[in-house]
């Protein structure tokens, strides 16, 4: 096996002293300033910022029209079109979950109701907020696609009790969607 020796280059005066590297980086950043002082940074038109810089005005301007397709936001729990529970309470959305932010008890659907053959229903359902990451996992692992994460990304409140969603809460959140379910599929 050969051994390729590298010499190492030579440094002159000025790359040993960290002095020239210290105003070559301040000369940099003030160039960038003047730039988004007069409105010419790059991508401020299509960020439609202030004019100062590309920096987004957030209150006012928000990100919506900007998110990728595969942005993954807050998640919540869907009901089909007839207003249905899609959650059979598997419990699987909870045991995949990384942080432990997902609360299922489950309850059991009477059986003199129409749905009976179902066996299981939510009896509460909680999503802890401050410990969510999005990751996603609990859309990819239900079998009902009952659990989605959808593109919103504020999510706020002032106590840590306003930042766990209930079950009501997330079916306000999520909606209604429409398609195949298999709760409700009777070849099932």
């Amino acid at each position: 096996m050969a051994f390729i020796k590298i010499k190492r280059p030579e440094l002159s005066l000025s790359d040993k002293l960290y002095i020239p590297a210290i105003f070559k980086g301040l000369w940099l950043t003030f160039k960038h300033a003047v730039k988004s002082v007069r409105g010419k940074s790059i991508g401020s038109k299509d960020l439609a910022s202030s004019g100062l810089g590309i920096t987004m005005q957030y209150p006012e301007q928000k990100w919506d029209e900007h998110l990728p397709e595969y942005y993954r936001g807050v998640p919540a729990l869907v009901t089909d079109e007839q207003d249905r529970e899609r959650c059979v309470s598997c419990q699987l959305c909870e045991f995949i979950c990384p942080p432990k932010a997902i609360k299922i008890i489950p309850g059991e659907i009477p059986s003199d109701d129409e749905w009976a053959k179902v066996e299981k229903r939510p009896k509460e359902f909680e999503i802890d907020m401050t410990r969510c990451i999005y990751c996603g996992m609990c859309e990819e692992v239900c079998p009902e696609q009952a659990i989605y994460l959808r593109q919103d990304y504020a999510v706020t409140g002032l106590t840590r009790e306003e930042m766990v969603n209930d079950k009501k809460r997330l079916y306000e959140i999520g909606g209604k969607r429409v398609g195949l379910v298999n709760k409700w599929n009777e070849l099932k």
